[in-house]
């Protein structure tokens, strides 16, 4: 028996690990079974090259609780330890045996064999949730067994033990304050959340399986049932194997794994698979979408050698992106030394790059195989496609080949294919291509009608960052101009058909403009005369295109105008001088009757916007009423 002193440079370096080293105490699970994965990990690998001479077979690792004693056992198969070995990777705080293990071996087979470690610390871990802390170890060599004991003191002992088997059992004598962890469901929770899809088999007691009636037995005999290992894990999941190997059913059936809550069935999928110059692997789904951006984030899923990390993954997965769900899984993304969260990196800058380019390229393949399916499903992803256009120029450049603008009759036109369908027929007086769109089809329906009746295109473009990517459109492309059709620039294109002569003088124009004025709320509308076909509305509400896409913009969470708060309901009031109603109002003779006019054609355009609320249109259904009588 040998008694020392661990090697720490730091004096009370057990309670800085209990309260600083990891954010959350349930880590200490995922570290111990990743060290005893790695154990299992490194025997396979020395088996496999000849210098261990012993039997791989079929290693599992076992989690047991023991309530009566306190007491959790981590068990593996591993390629145990010997006492020296203890001295060495144990006793020296921060000493990685993993790094060093692929240091000595990373010649043989031009590989990493797997192995999880990096950082010598993850069993400290172990004294945040234990009082005490035993190792049993028996080395794949031919020495004794060793018997390691610390009670979250610098002090240990170290003695030979009559362990038979090889491998490593580890005992959490669980503290008073965290007895949590001897409860069957927590450390189930906790396998499924951090271990489920380790490479090494997980046993977490036994369950009852069901086996089928023998062929002989009658209708109301049990079927019979087997007590079988509880195996918590899947030890090769979909993203661990090539795309070649795998079907339609095998990516659903994993996406379901994933997500066993999530009952609508993805879009289409991503798998990633990269070695140089980083390894990377991964799946990601497209699910459906909704205009929500904030409740979609936090699905994908970060894991290191099958180890699961964080959901969190904004940095490493570029920010559009994180609306997706899925996994991606790479032994080259920078940790901090709890392997909780991300450092930052120039690696991580590559793999950001690289994921926007292979979604680029798929989103790309879908649009040429199959258009029509594309164009079913635009509405489920164009927020991710449109919020991508917006953040990652590089992106936004392989985006001009598959993104679409539909319009409000259902047809989809990439911009190239827009811009020379209306090129000819949509262009003001600034020689600029203007495109119309509709942000809602409903509230706008006598804006787009108007449109329409002189043949325009009109697009529907409703996702809650559209003004923003409009302002980047405009930014970009050369004479293209974007007008919501209920903007104050849709009357230059609806008379823009005919020079259309004013049936009223410029003197009946100032008399009638100077009576609206003194009519309606001169703090919200200005007025303005137009000679249009007669066919459009005697009044027309259209609000200041900058005016409406700062508006858009503060809702969408961006363009606040610079600390100014709530901005100002302002509108153009467009009275069409050529309609029938217009001149009628002008003629009325009675002042009280020419302002009923007045208000009920102002109240219907306001509707038709709408913009008519609480009492004031309280008052049009009223006086619609009257006039009606």
């Amino acid at each position: 028996m040998s008694q020392g002193t661990i090697n720490v440079s730091v004096e009370n370096i057990f309670p800085l690990i209990k309260k600083f080293l990891y954010s959350d105490h349930e880590i200490f699970l995922r570290e111990l079974i990743s060290n005893a994965t790695d154990a299992t990990l490194k025997l396979k690998h020395l088996t496999n090259i000849g210098e261990a001479k012993v039997e791989y077979g079929a290693p599992q690792i076992e989690i047991k609780l023991d309530k009566e004693n306190k007491q959790l056992h981590i068990i593996d198969q591993g390629i145990g330890m010997t006492a020296d070995e203890v001295e060495k990777y144990i006793n020296q705080i921060a000493f990685s045996g993993a790094e060093e293990f692929i240091e000595k071996y990373k010649d043989k087979q031009g590989e990493e064999a797997g192995i999880i470690g990096h950082f010598g610390l993850g069993f400290y871990s172990a004294f945040m949730v234990a009082d005490k802390v035993e190792i049993i170890t028996k080395s794949y060599k031919d020495e004794p067994a060793a018997h390691w004991s610390c009670d979250g003191s610098p002090n240990y002992t170290l003695e030979t033990s009559d362990r038979t088997e090889r491998g490593t059992e580890i005992i959490l004598h669980i503290s008073e304050e965290e007895t949590e962890f001897l409860e069957d469901a927590r450390i189930t929770e906790l396998l499924v959340k951090y271990n489920k899809f380790m490479p090494i088999p997980i046993k977490f007691g036994t369950k009852t399986e069901t086996l089928p009636k023998p062929e002989d037995a009658k209708e109301e005999d049990a079927a019979p049932t087997q007590e079988v290992d509880n195996i918590i894990n899947n030890p090769a999941p979909a993203w661990t194997k090539q795309p070649s190997e795998l079907e339609d059913q095998d990516y659903a059936g994993f996406y379901r794994e994933l997500y066993p809550m999530q009952f609508e069935e993805p879009l289409f999928n991503i798998h990633l698979n990269v070695d140089y110059p980083f390894n990377l692997t991964g799946i990601l789904y497209f699910p459906k979408m909704t205009n929500d951006m904030n409740t979609q984030k936090d699905k994908i899923q970060l894991y290191q050698n099958q180890v699961f990390v964080t959901d969190n993954v904004e940095g490493i997965v570029p920010e559009f992106l994180t609306m997706l769900r899925g996994v991606i899984d790479s032994p080259d993304i920078p940790l901090n030394v709890s392997r909780s969260y991300l450092q930052a990196d120039g690696a991580v800058k590559k793999i950001s790059s690289y994921i926007t380019r292979k979604v680029a390229d798929k989103l790309k393949s879908l649009f040429n195989d199959s258009r029509e399916d594309f164009e079913a499903k635009w509405n489920d992803i164009k927020v991710v496609i449109e919020y991508g256009m917006l953040t990652e120029d590089k992106f936004f450049e392989k985006a001009q080949a598959f993104t679409l603008y539909p319009t409000v009759d259902g047809s989809y036109y990439t911009f190239d294919e827009l811009q020379e369908k209306i090129k000819d027929n949509q262009t003001d007086k600034d020689d600029k291509t203007v495109i119309l769109y509709a942000s809602n089809k409903e509230e706008q329906h006598s804006y787009i009608a108007a449109a329409k009746d002189k043949g325009y295109e009109v697009l529907l473009l409703d996702s809650p960052i559209i003004s923003h990517l409009i302002q980047k459109l405009e930014s970009e492309k050369e004479k293209i101009s974007f007008v919501r059709v209920d903007g104050d620039a849709i009357e230059n294109l609806i008379k823009k058909d005919e020079e259309a002569i004013s049936k009223l003088s410029d003197e009946e124009k100032e008399t009638l403009k100077t009576f609206l004025t003194e009519t309606i709320p001169a703090d919200k509308f200005t007025v303005q005369m137009e000679a249009m076909d007669s066919t459009v509305s005697p009044f027309i509400i259209t609000e200041p295109e900058f005016m409406r896409r700062m508006k858009e913009m503060q809702q969408s969470g961006g363009g606040g105008m610079f600390g100014m708060g709530g901005l100002p309901e302002m509108y153009t009031l467009i009275v069409n001088t050529n309609h029938e109603l217009v001149s009628d109002i002008l003629n009325t003779k009675t002042t009280k009757k020419k302002e009923r006019l007045v208000n009920q054609a102002l109240d219907l355009a306001r509707l038709s916007k709408n913009l008519l609320k609480g009492e004031e249109l309280t008052t049009f259904i009223k006086r619609s009423y009257e006039m009606i009588k």
